[in-house]
This record gives structure tokens, sequence and C-alpha cells, in this order.
């Protein structure tokens, strides 16, 4: 398998270093470090997407890594903490944590679990009917809300392409200079969100 090694770490890992999170722009910021921090166990119907598609390509190689995790009995949707994975023909480890979700409460009053982090892992598990662990953060900082609104209709306005079409809105953005929003999770995590390509033709 393209597997080489796998190394667990428990929830109090993963929460500790949740709070070392920093901005992509400032990473002295740590948004999380005094937020309430949990993992938790959703129905994806609680979770509110703020992304309008997910790509073929992507949910086949996470459907494959779930399918390679199996083997090492590790549930890509019941992670208990997070694992740090080698694979053959790459040096650097790379982490594997929960989809991270955050309390947002929007300007008409309504509160949504907004996703984060992990479009297509949340993706998969609702094409599986199946419940997702992750991880629900609260209390984050005012100023520091995701930079993206939830979708008005949740899934309903989420469709599964082949590519993006040209000038496609992926998000709608709270402010113009969004990314000075954006989460860097590799200020405290390694490699998150490396590359899973190898697992394209993996575990068939």
């Amino acid at each position: 398998m393209d597997i080489e090694r796998i190394e667990r770490h428990s929830v109090d890992e993963l929460i500790a270093n949740m709070r070392r999170v920093g901005m992509l722009t400032d990473p002295n910021i740590k948004l999380y470090k005094d937020c309430r921090i949990e993992v938790v166990t959703l129905h994806t119907d609680e979770i509110a997407p703020a992304q309008r598609y997910v790509l073929v390509q992507e949910i086949l190689k996470v459907r494959n890594l779930r399918w390679a995790l199996r083997e090492h009995g590790i549930d890509l949707f019941k992670l208990d903490g997070y694992i740090t994975m080698w694979l053959q023909g790459y040096e650097e480890p790379i982490d594997v944590l929960p989809p991270v979700i955050e309390r947002s409460v929007e300007a008409d009053g309504s509160v949504m679990k907004i996703l984060n982090d992990g479009m297509h892992r949340v993706y998969l598990a609702r094409m599986e009917r199946s419940p997702i662990q992750v991880v629900y953060v609260r209390d984050v900082p005012p100023q520091y809300p995701y930079y993206a609104y939830p979708l008005v209709n949740g899934w309903n306005d989420v469709e599964i392409v082949d590519e993006l079409p040209e000038n496609y809105i992926k998000k709608w953005h709270r402010i113009p200079n969004y990314k000075t929003l954006y989460r860097d999770f590799n200020t405290a995590f390694r490699n998150v969100g490396g590359p899973r390509g190898r697992f394209v033709n993996a575990a068939k």
C-alpha cells in the first residue's frame, strides 16, 4: 500500500495543537487560543457548507484514502484525535485531522455550524449516509469570522463538478481582502491537505 506508517495522536493533542493555529497573513494571531474546542460527532445535516462545489476527482481521492486507512484499522470519519501518516515516495509526513467546524452567528441571528476545513470528507460522509466526527470550535473572536458566508440553501446549493467553469463563484466572501481571515492549519500541524493524489489509483 501507499501508506508506510501511521502515528496516532489523542484528542488532547489535537485540541492543544488547534490552540496554536495562526492566521495565514499573521501567524502570531492564535484565534483559537481561548476558544471552546471539542471533538463531537455530527450528522451532515447539522453542518453548514460555505463552498458551492465538490470536485469528482477529490471525492474519489478521499474515498480511496478512507479505504486505505481502513486497512490500518482507522476510520476516516472517526479519528478520535488525529493521525500522522507517511506515504511511499514522499519524505514529509502528513497530518490528517477531523473536519473543522466553527459556530458562527450570522447577521439575521441564525446560529450556524459552518464548515471551515474538510469539505470533501464531509460530503463523502453525506454520500455514505454516515455521521462524522469533527472538531467543533465555539467563541471564535468576532473580528475573525470564517471568511465566507454559509450557503443560503445549505447542501442543496452544492454541486458535484469535474472542473470549475471560468469565473465560477466558489464562495461568497465576507470582505474584499478575505485572505486575511484564512486560518492556516499548517502553523500547528504538518502538511495538512498534503498529497492525497497518490490515492487516486489506490484501494481499487
